[in-house]
C-alpha cells in the first residue's frame, strides 16, 4: 500500500492501512484483475463528492462493491437494493455489475444522481474479498481511467495521470497483460441483458450461423467500441474498449486486435467496418493493407438479432439509437428494417428533423429540444444561455452546421430538456436515463402520433404532437415523461402493424441503444405481444454500439453466402 507520502507498507499491514484510509474518507486506487478501481466508502457522502470533483464526473453513476455475506452471499446487498430475479447474475463466476433498484434511502443518492437504480457487484478477486471482509461496508469501485478511455492497468499510470484524484494505491505483484473493464448487465423484460461485456464475459465466443472461408475482423463502432474475430463457424467478441477518440483508446484498440489473432492463432485476411468514414475504427481499416467490407450502422444492429436467433427467417427489426449513417446517406436512428442479413429493406422511420450543433448535440439536449420546437413553429422553449440563440436559429434556417436525422435517441434528449430534467449532460445517455427514472414514478396513457407512408414508401411516425404535450406545465412532469414513453411505444407498434399489412407475418426484433431503456422496452414488448407478434431482444450481445462488431460479422458472412 502506497500512501500520500509515497512510503510503502506490505501484506496484512497494507490491508489494514487501506481499510483505515477508506474509513477516514480517503480515495484509493486499488488493483484488481483487469485494471485499477478508484474506491471510497460508499456510505460517506463527502468522500463520494470528493471523488466526483477530482475525477470531474459530476453525475455519472458509481458502481458499488458489497461484502459477500450470508448463506447465498447476498445478505448485505439485500439491505440496500432489490435483487429479486438477479441472484444468479450477482453470484455467477463473471461477477458483473448489475443495475438494480434501491431498496431504501440507506445508500446515498450521490452514488447515482437522478436515478433509483445503482450498479452493484460482489468481490471477484482474493484481494477484494479480504478487503471487503475487513471493511464490512459497501465500497465505491469505479474504473480508474480518464473519461472515455480504457481502464488503467499500471501503477505508474495512476501516479502520472490520476495524481489529482488520489495518492493512495493498493496493489499486488500480479501483472495485468490486457485491460478489462467490469461487465455491466441490466434486467430488461425479465432477462439480464449485457450493457457492457468485459471482465468475466469477454472474450465472448459464439457460434456463427455461416461458415467463413477466411479469418475476418470486424472493427465495430466509434464509441463503446469492441472488435470481433471470426473464422470457420466461430466468432469471438473482445472486451469493452470504449471511445476511440483518444490516443489511448486507439492504442488499446490496435493491441486488442493483435492479441485476439495471437490468442486464437488466426491471421486476419478481411476487415469489416462501419460505413461512416469519420469513425476512427473505419479510418484504421481503410488505412490497412487488407480488403475492407463496409456495413451500414443500423444494418449491423439488425443483424445482431439474426445472428443470435438464426432460426428466424424473416424479421422486422427496430433499430433505435442516437445517430448512424444510413444507406441513403442521411443520419438514421429510428428505423424499421424488414428482411434478413444482406437483404434489409427500410420500411419504417420517423419524421426527419434538422438538428443543429454538430458533435455537441449528444452533450447538449437543449439543442435537440430547440430543433423540435423550431420545426414545430414554437419559440417559447428557453434554452441555457450558452449561445446566441438568434444566431443559432439563423444557422439552423440556413442549414449551417445542421444535419437531418430521424434519431429516436435525440427525441429522448429533447424530451428531457423540454421537461427541464436535463438540459446539459455530463455523460452520454444522461438525459434519457433521467427521463426514464422520472417516467417510472407514475403511469399514463399515450397520445396518438400520426403515421403515414411517405413518397419513399416508408411508414413514418410524426413526433410533433409530443412537443406541445411536453411543454404543457399544467401536467405533472412525471406524467408527461410517461406519456412520452407510452406514445413512442405505441408508435412502434403502429409501424409494425402497418408493415404486417404490407408484407405479412414476421418476427419483431428490438436493437439499438434506446432499448436499454427498461421502461420503454417492456411497454413495447407487452404491446407487441398483445397484437400477436413474437418479440426478440439480444441475449448475449449488447443492445448498444458495443454489439456492432458482431452484427458486422453477420452481415459480411451473409453477403458471402448470398443468403
Amino acid at each position: 500500500f502506497e500512501n500520500s507520502d509515497q512510503t510503502d507498507v506490505v501484506n496484512e499491514t497494507a490491508l489494514d492501512a487501506c481499510v483505515h484510509a477508506l474509513l477516514s474518507g480517503e480515495i484509493i486506487a486499488i488493483k484488481g484483475i483487469g485494471g485499477y478501481h478508484l474506491c471510497c466508502d460508499a456510505l460517506n457522502v463527502k468522500a463520494i463528492n470528493n471523488l466526483r470533483d477530482r475525477k470531474q464526473r459530476p453525475d455519472k453513476p458509481f458502481a458499488v462493491m458489497f461484502v459477500e455475506q450470508g448463506t447465498d452471499g447476498l445478505e448485505m446487498i439485500r439491505q440496500y437494493v432489490d435483487c429479486l430475479g438477479a441472484e444468479n447474475e450477482l453470484r455467477s463466476p463473471a461477477r458483473p455489475i448489475v443495475l438494480l433498484p434501491r431498496r431504501s434511502n440507506q445508500l446515498p443518492r450521490e452514488l447515482a444522481p437522478g436515478l433509483n437504480e445503482v450498479g452493484v457487484f460482489l468481490p471477484y478477486s482474493p484481494l477484494h474479498h479480504l478487503l471487503l471482509q475487513q471493511l464490512n461496508r459497501p465500497m465505491v469501485a469505479t474504473s480508474a481511467n480518464v473519461s472515455g478511455e480504457p481502464v488503467f492497468t499500471h501503477r505508474q499510470e495512476i501516479k502520472s495521470r490520476l495524481s489529482s484524484v488520489t495518492s493512495h494505491v493498493l496493489y499486488h505483484n500480479r501483472k495485468i497483460h490486457r485491460c478489462a473493464d467490469d461487465s455491466v448487465v441490466r434486467l430488461i423484460a425479465n432477462k439480464a441483458r449485457p450493457i457492457r461485456i468485459g471482465r468475466g464475459l469477454a472474450p465472448l465466443e459464439l457460434p456463427l450461423p455461416y461458415r467463413l472461408h477466411q479469418p475476418v475482423l470486424a472493427c465495430g463502432g466509434h464509441l463503446k467500441n469492441t472488435v470481433a474475430l471470426a473464422w470457420d463457424n466461430r466468432v469471438v467478441l473482445s472486451s469493452h474498449i470504449g471511445d476511440l477518440g483518444t490516443p489511448r483508446g486507439l492504442s488499446v484498440f490496435t493491441q486488442t486486435i493483435e492479441d485476439l489473432q495471437k490468442l486464437y492463432q488466426r491471421q486476419v485476411q478481411q476487415l469489416v467496418c462501419d460505413a461512416h468514414a469519420g469513425y476512427a475504427s473505419s479510418r484504421w481499416a481503410k488505412q490497412s493493407s487488407l480488403p475492407v467490407y463496409e456495413v451500414f450502422h443500423h444494418h449491423a444492429h439488425a443483424a445482431v438479432l439474426a445472428g443470435e436467433f438464426p432460426e428466424v427467417k424473416t424479421w422486422l427489426v427496430f433499430t433505435w439509437d442516437g445517430v448512424g449513417l444510413g444507406s441513403d446517406g442521411t443520419l438514421w436512428g429510428g428505423e424499421g428494417l424488414y428482411g434478413n442479413p444482406g437483404h434489409w429493406q427500410h420500411v419504417s422511420s420517423w419524421r426527419p428533423f434538422n438538428l443543429t450543433g454538430g458533435d455537441k448535440v449528444a452533450r447538449d439536449p437543449w439543442r435537440s429540444a430547440l430543433s423540435l420546437c423550431w420545426e414545430s413553429g414554437i419559440d417559447s422553449f428557453v434554452s441555457p444561455d450558452t449561445d446566441d440563440i438568434k444566431l443559432l436559429r439563423h444557422a439552423w434556417r440556413q442549414g449551417i452546421n445542421t444535419v437531418k436525422t430521424t434519431a429516436v435517441g435525440r427525441l429522448f434528449d429533447a424530451a428531457a430538456a423540454l421537461l427541464e430534467i436535463c438540459t446539459q449532460a455530463s455523460f452520454e445517455g444522461q438525459a434519457p436515463m433521467w427521463l426514464e427514472q422520472i417516467a417510472s414514478q407514475t403511469s399514463a396513457t399515450n397520445i396518438p402520433l400520426a403515421l403515414a407512408k411517405t413518397d419513399d414508401s416508408i411508414w413514418r411516425s410524426d413526433w410533433q404532437a409530443l412537443v406541445g404535450m411536453l411543454l404543457d406545465k399544467s401536467i405533472a412532469v412525471s406524467e408527461r415523461a410517461h406519456v412520452f414513453h407510452q406514445s413512442l411505444a405505441q408508435a412502434l407498434v403502429d409501424q409494425a402493424c402497418a408493415v404486417r399489412e404490407d408484407f405479412g407475418n414476421f418476427c419483431v426484433g428490438l436493437c439499438g441503444g434506446v432499448f436499454q431503456n427498461k421502461l420503454l422496452t417492456e411497454i413495447v414488448q407487452t404491446k407487441l405481444i398483445k397484437m400477436g407478434f413474437t418479440v426478440y431482444i439480444p441475449k448475449h450481445i449488447p443492445l448498444n454500439d458495443a454489439g456492432l462488431c458482431y452484427g458486422q460479422i453477420i452481415e459480411y458472412a451473409a453477403s458471402q453466402h448470398n443468403v
